[in-house]
């Protein structure tokens, strides 16, 4: 695999991993103890830390690439093995 190919795909990881990471942590301003502010939706996070959520996202990312790349080595699940048109 080529290096631009393997940077394209990291960024396609972590594009999809804010998605799954986004929703851990995040407390609501009622949980808080704090006032909501008119107009407020109820689900809205009461402290948003960008910083945190890089940081977390690059470490799910990097797992699930680091994942996805030992597959492609080492053929793990090969596209026979995932075959659906045969059943």
């Amino acid at each position: 695999m080529r290096w631009s190919s393997a940077l394209a795909i990291y960024i396609l990881f972590w594009s999809f991993s804010v998605f799954l990471v986004l929703p851990f942590g995040v407390r609501t301003t009622e949980e808080a103890g704090g006032d909501r502010i008119r107009g407020q939706a109820d689900s809205a996070p009461h402290e948003f830390s960008l910083k945190r959520l890089i940081v977390r996202v690059t470490i799910v990312a990097t797992i699930l690439f680091g994942l996805f790349y030992a597959n492609y080595v080492f053929d793990w699940i090969t596209p026979a093995m995932v075959d659906l048109t045969k059943y």
